[in-house]
């Protein structure tokens, strides 16, 4: 059995944080293969990307077993593949009322806050100016942040995350974890605690090790 995870640039890629933080919490050896976004056309990146898949975007999990190669992209599918895989990383929680709200946290993630991510795109490894906020997006901002206060006062005193112990709910809101410092965005103590532990995690500082490095090779 072998992985690769196929992933945009760091300093920009928040699908691909996501499903690098789940592989990375097996404990499993991947590899790894990075496709600078933004670097040409878009049509030429999508085409690079279409040689790993053909939805022409990252991430990409590619596993080979037993002489089988199997493709899987988006996020979220990728996530939920991992943590099929490997039970043993518990990536969902282990009682099915928390697991529920768990997976309603990811799938919200995945599908929604389109102003928060148009407003504060990612950019990892920077700081910049909080902008003018639209009324959604400060609606969409609060939706986060009351949330994570629920999900920490109900859940997270077993292992300080979401859900107790880091889950792909955690996966699925690091990359928010970033915009928001990046963004300077004022949070709640319990909600600043949280956003600790998530840059504590070794993946995130070495995430965070190579989008500083993109930066002083000029690739973000």
């Amino acid at each position: 059995m072998s992985y690769t995870l196929i992933v945009g640039t760091k300093g920009w890629s928040s699908w691909s944080l996501r499903p690098y933080l789940a592989l990375s919490a097996t404990g499993q050896p991947f590899k790894e293969i990075l496709i600078q976004l933004r670097a040409d056309q878009h049509n030429a990146t999508r085409d690079t990307i279409r040689k790993f898949s053909g939805a022409g975007r990252v991430p990409v999990l590619q596993i080979e077993e037993a002489g089988k190669l199997v493709t899987v992209w988006d996020s979220l599918a990728i996530c939920e593949t991992i943590a099929e895989r490997h039970p043993e990383a518990h990536l969902w929680p282990k009682d099915w009322p928390a697991r529920a709200v768990a997976r309603a946290y990811a799938a919200e993630m995945h599908s929604g806050f389109p102003d928060l991510r148009e407003q504060l795109s990612m950019d990892f490894a920077r700081t910049k100016q909080l902008p003018e906020l639209r009324p959604q997006t400060k609606d969409q901002i609060e939706r986060i942040l009351s949330s994570w206060d629920a999900a920490l006062a109900e859940y997270g005193q077993d292992g300080g995350f979401l859900f107790g112990e880091f889950s792909i709910a955690d996966c699925m809101y690091a990359p928010v974890v970033s915009r928001f410092t990046t963004f300077g965005v004022e949070v709640s103590s319990p909600v600043k605690d949280y956003m600790a532990r998530i840059w504590a995690l070794p993946p995130m500082q070495s995430w965070m090790a190579a989008a500083k490095q993109e930066i002083k090779d000029g690739l973000s």
